[in-house]
């Protein structure tokens, strides 16, 4: 009882006569020059201590109210705590005893004042009282023992249920399944393939039964750390964080609404002005009113157009999205506009060779060309490739910027109705007559199916070379005739040989090794041999 009197005379002296004749003596010797120090007894956080007071740092604060709070805790359960004034500070009592002083400096920057901090932090310390009473408690104890058993019983037979109805949802759901996608066909072909979503669903049951499984083990810690005095502190930190995050999620949720409405009524405007656009392109496409618009433009022009709304209302909505102002988002638009700047340049490039073959309509499908050492009849222009199908069964895909680079010769635009330029080349020698070579090229055209007449087949002799002249034929052919051009080529190349065989012409191309005994030349009397003779019969001087 001595002793206990002592102590409380101490602080009343402390409280009441040398502080007070020290004047502002807390303030004055109150600073910040060490490391914060948490207070924490039977598991709970009481308050952080920042600042030195009357020399004592905070670590020695917090080491001394440790000690006079166990002190006091082992000797009683019934201390009652209270809060006395002390100029600016205030002093926490436990019982008749001083358990720590609050400084204003002990806040560090928060606006909280130290009259608050104080009775919070005692409101703290009440609750350690009741709480260690509670810790010598038997009956408490098996009371929270019992609590904790029925809820680990129950916790079981929810798992147990929760496996009851996963097993049960995964005899139900094939049968219902297969029942309501019987009935969605369009004639005999079903719309969906059981057999494919089956396993997404079962990946989505177990996903949600492990997610119920994760939320009850949760709660049942929870409860069970909050039956205790010691864990007690903890299944409140579990409770406050499932309810912190639950909250924050809705308050996410309400407060992304406005901005996702907009970005919607953005969308659907955009929408809108995609369709309009399109009728008002098909009204400018028809012939006669824009000369570059037309039904070979009019889909490219279309897509573009639409693309180019589409990417204006993106950019429109990016600031309403959820979660756009964050630093996360950001970030990742900045990491995703990089890859693309440095991964599209190629891609760009395409798209361009693409839009300058298409407006410039230098390739249309249906066309036979000839792109380097490439021909065949186009397929199809795309935005980054064209698709050519040769003669021999082959689909070539060309990158567009190879075909603007390049030079393309185009058979079937300068052509006189459907169809494409077909030509061949041969040399023959210097002793046989121009005219009889001209007139075996016609006839080998003539005899070639596909070749049409009109316009008629022409030969030019494009070069005259050393040892021989070139002449090369050219003809036009119908895209109707199911023979593609190499096998044309071919039936040509054929009947060239049979009509020269016929004739006793050699399709030969000498070269110098010496002088020969005759000269090369062709007299006068053999200019107009068969068949030059029945084509060049007025000719003849």
């Amino acid at each position: 009882m001595g002793n206990r009197f002592s102590a409380w005379f101490a602080s009343l002296l402390l409280a009441f006569i040398v502080l007070p004749l020290q004047g502002l003596a807390v303030e004055q010797v109150a600073t910040i020059t060490a490391e914060p120090a948490q207070l924490k007894v039977g598991n709970r956080t009481i308050i952080t201590l920042q600042a030195t007071l009357l020399g004592e740092t905070p670590a020695v604060r917090v080491q001394r109210a440790e000690g006079v709070i166990r002190e006091i805790l082992d000797e009683s359960d019934a201390s009652t705590v209270s809060v006395d004034a002390i100029q600016d500070s205030y002093m926490v009592l436990l019982g008749n005893r001083r358990a720590f002083i609050v400084s204003p400096l002990d806040l560090g920057a928060t606006d909280v004042g130290a009259r608050q901090a104080a009775e919070a932090a005692a409101q703290r310390l009440r609750q350690v009282v009741e709480e260690s009473g509670q810790a010598r408690s038997v009956r408490f104890l098996l009371m929270a023992a019992g609590l904790s058993g029925a809820a680990t019983v129950l916790y079981l037979l929810l798992l147990k249920g929760v496996g009851w109805l996963h097993r049960k949802a995964l005899s139900w759901l094939p049968k219902h399944m297969r029942k309501h996608t019987s009935a969605l066909r369009i004639g005999q072909t079903p719309l969906m393939d059981t057999s494919n979503l089956f396993p997404l669903v079962r990946r989505l049951l177990a996903l949600l039964r492990w997610s119920l499984v994760a939320l009850l083990t949760y709660e049942w810690l929870t409860f069970v750390l909050q039956r205790f005095p010691y864990t007690r502190a903890w299944g409140e930190s579990l409770n406050q964080y499932l309810v912190a995050l639950l909250r924050h999620v809705l308050d996410g949720v309400i407060a992304a609404i406005p901005g996702m409405v907009i970005a919607l009524l953005i969308f659907f405007l955009a929408r809108g002005f995609s369709a309009f656009s399109k009728r008002l392109l098909e009204r400018l496409a028809r012939p006669g009113t824009i000369s570059w618009l037309n039904q070979e433009t009019l889909q490219p022009t279309m897509r573009l157009t639409a693309l180019a709304i589409w990417l204006f209302a993106l950019a429109m909505a990016y600031p309403y999205l959820p979660g756009a102002d964050t630093e996360a988002f950001k970030g990742l638009s900045v990491l995703i506009g990089l890859m693309i700047s440095l991964g599209a340049s190629s891609v760009v490039g395409q798209a361009a060779s693409g839009l300058i073959l298409t407006y410039t309509r230098t390739l249309r499908p249906g066309e036979f060309v000839r792109i380097g050492e490439h021909e065949g009849t186009v397929t199809e222009v795309g935005m980054f490739t064209t698709s050519i199908r040769t003669g021999l069964g082959e689909v070539l895909t060309l990158p567009n910027s190879m075909i603007t680079g390049s030079v393309t010769k185009n058979y079937s635009r300068v052509v006189q109705g459907q169809g494409y330029v077909v030509d061949t080349t041969v040399t023959i020698g210097y002793d046989t007559p121009w005219r009889q070579v001209e007139a075996m090229l016609l006839e080998a055209a003539r005899r070639t199916p596909g070749v049409v007449e009109a316009p008629p087949a022409q030969v030019f002799q494009t070069a005259l070379s050393d040892f021989y002249p070139e002449y090369r034929l050219v003809a036009q052919a119908v895209p109707s005739e199911p023979r593609p051009r190499a096998e044309l080529l071919t039936v040509l190349h054929a009947n060239i040989q049979d009509v020269f065989n016929e004739y006793g012409v050699q399709i030969m191309s000498p070269h110098y090794l010496g002088d020969p005994e005759q000269e090369k030349r062709v007299p006068r009397e053999r200019w107009y041999m068969a068949p030059a003779s029945e084509q060049h019969k007025d000719a003849q001087p």
